[in-house]
């Protein structure tokens, strides 16, 4: 005949694997609700910037895919460097923040041409000659391009100017 098992004996093993079971789904509901409080706290950022967009929201959008408006070749005299004169080719490339300033750009190319061929005339060779010679006048252009078209209209939302064809020459 078997000997009966103790009530203690036979209660403790279903016992620790009650326990180790109680364990692990105790840690799989921390670590599951602590994921969904991580990405609740970012998706709730984004559900609360999507009712007010906000202006780096604005240029996220444009840096994901930019828009560039090429400028046709701009052939200009320099002012004289002493008795030496110069002329400048150039070919230039605008970085805007979406196709409706690319257009509203393209709308106004007089007047765009107007204000480039106006900075780039006033230019002597030395002053254009150096990295930091073309970047002040990149700079200088950007002004004048965002400036706007139309008086008390909003600013053009040029991002960059790029030179693609730089070349001075003496004449």
């Amino acid at each position: 005949m078997k000997a009966a098992a103790p009530p203690d004996a036979a209660a403790k093993p279903p016992s620790k694997k009650l326990a180790m079971i109680g364990a692990l789904v105790a840690v799989l509901a921390l670590g599951g609700g602590g994921a969904g409080w991580f990405f609740m706290q970012k998706g709730g950022d984004d559900t609360e910037e999507s009712a007010k967009p906000s202006k780096k929201k604005k240029k996220a959008k444009a840096h994901a895919a930019p828009v560039f408006a090429p400028l046709d070749v701009f052939t200009v005299n320099l002012q004289p460097d002493g008795e030496e004169e110069s002329m400048l080719q150039t070919t230039i490339t605008l970085e805007v923040l979406g196709p409706e300033q690319a257009d509203l750009i393209k709308a106004n190319m007089p007047k765009v041409r107007s204000r480039v061929l106006l900075l780039l005339s006033a230019k002597k060779a030395s002053e254009v000659k150096t990295v930091e010679g073309k970047n002040k006048l990149a700079a200088e252009i950007l002004e004048a391009l965002k400036k706007p078209f139309v008086e008390h209209d909003e600013p053009q939302e040029v991002n960059e100017v790029m030179f693609t064809q730089f070349i001075i020459q003496p004449q």
